[in-house]
């Protein structure tokens, strides 16, 4: 009974896990790398990448595995994400449908706006 109620309060020990391994990947990339994915996760941490902890970890793992193989091929960062890393987020967030919300919640910002602006065209 103890364990469930440590579980509800610090999350599945799983997630935790899979976490801890995932910071354990990043720690093994070469130094470039490393700093990268860690400057993708805080700005993803700030952001909130949306879904439930699983689909946030399942993210983090495939960003992971992505600089992996861009280390192992030695591929240049720039290629990775390109000349605008925002932008390079935003497409990588795109793949995991529970991190939409962000889109969902912009819509409903431009809505509110022009509902606000008296622009009657606006669907709900």
């Amino acid at each position: 009974m103890a364990a469930r109620w440590i579980e509800k309060v610090t999350g599945p020990l799983d997630e935790k896990k899979r976490y801890r391994q995932y910071r354990e990947r990043t720690r093994q990339l070469p130094a470039n790398y490393r700093t990268a994915v860690e400057a993708i996760h805080r700005y993803l941490m700030y952001l909130g990448p949306g879904g439930d902890g699983a689909e946030a970890q399942t993210m983090l793992e495939d960003l992971v595995e992505l600089f992996e193989q861009s280390a192992a091929n030695n591929t240049p960062i720039r290629e990775v994400v390109g000349a605008d890393p925002v932008e390079f987020i935003e497409a990588f967030v795109a793949n995991y449908p529970d991190g939409q919300w962000r889109l969902k919640e912009r819509d409903r910002l431009n809505k509110a706006i022009a509902r606000a602006a008296g622009e009657d065209s606006v669907d709900d």
